[in-house]
């Protein structure tokens, strides 16, 4: 792996990290459905925007096609909706530690579903995250976290797992702007229907929410999914997948910092081995030189 892909994939752990905090301060002020719906549509037509100036076509390969429909309803629609909605009583820390579990979840629906072949490292790493994320969540239903949120937040998880197992060369035929950008609007779309449907639309404008907002649009919808794209051409899906190991911990970092949320060494423990069990995972699926 070169240095360009090695940056580029710290910078999308980072941003990709960073969306529940920001997501956590928009939902205080407005409803979470309607929020999400308007930041895809003006990432959206952002992103068509900057693919048309960047010379990119509207034609499409039929993988590419297939990729955009199959992200617009299942990370958009239904993670990032289901992630946005549970926020409301969920801490940001705790969405990104169950939505960091995807990795695992894609490693052993890998195994158990489609036979593919996971050494001894893997099934260490399956085990370890597991266990991390048991030990997290067993202190917080303790401590009386919202169980429905929670429930939201794994079947979003469950959502993205499904959309990395159905997509494949999503990112051969180029275009990658566009792709984003057109999956953003299918995301939109399907949320704008929701939003009136299972909440009240409500806005309180403030400074924290305009940035918050702001900042979500323009850093993890945009540029953190542009990067992604260009990640997966650059080294491929396994490769660019260990970067998720990350998450968990800048996840849980910058909600402690900006949202002030309190860890206990017991989350911190569980952070550091669900973060050592997806690593395991991706090392284990890394091939063969």
């Amino acid at each position: 792996m070169d240095i360009r892909a090695a940056i580029m994939g710290l910078a999308f752990a980072l941003m990709w990290s960073s969306a529940f905090t920001s997501a956590r301060i928009i939902v205080a002020d407005a409803s979470p459905l309607f929020s999400l719906a308007l930041r895809f549509l003006i990432s959206g037509l952002l992103g068509i925007w900057i693919a048309r100036a960047m010379g990119q076509s509207w034609h499409l390969t039929r993988a590419q096609w297939r990729a955009t429909i199959i992200f617009g309803i299942c990370q958009n629609a239904l993670y990032l909706g289901l992630n946005f909605y549970a926020m409301q009583t969920v801490q940001a820390s705790v969405a990104a530690i169950i939505a960091s579990t995807m990795p695992l979840l894609v490693a052993l629906a890998n195994w158990l579903l489609l036979g593919q072949r996971l050494s001894w490292m893997g099934v260490l790493g399956l085990l370890a995250g597991l266990v991390g994320v048991a030990l997290i969540m067993g202190a917080r239903i303790g401590a009386g976290v919202d169980l429905f949120g929670v429930m939201l937040c794994g079947i979003g998880a469950v959502a993205l797992t499904l959309a990395t197992l159905s997509v494949r060369n999503a990112t051969t035929g180029g275009n990658f702007m566009m792709v984003v950008g057109l999956q953003m609007l299918v995301g939109s779309a399907i949320l704008f229907v929701a939003a009136p449907l299972f909440e009240t639309i409500r806005i309180s404008p403030s400074w924290p929410l305009a940035i918050a907002f702001v900042y979500t649009t323009l850093i993890p919808g945009l540029t953190a999914t542009y990067i992604w794209f260009r990640l997966l051409d650059r080294i491929g899906a396994v490769r660019a997948a260990t970067f998720h190991f990350l998450n968990p911990v800048f996840g849980v970092g910058i909600a402690a910092l900006l949202l002030s949320e309190r860890l206990t060494l017991q989350d911190l423990i569980g952070v550091l081995i669900i973060t050592a069990g997806i690593l395991a995972v991706q090392l284990a699926r890394q091939p063969k030189a």
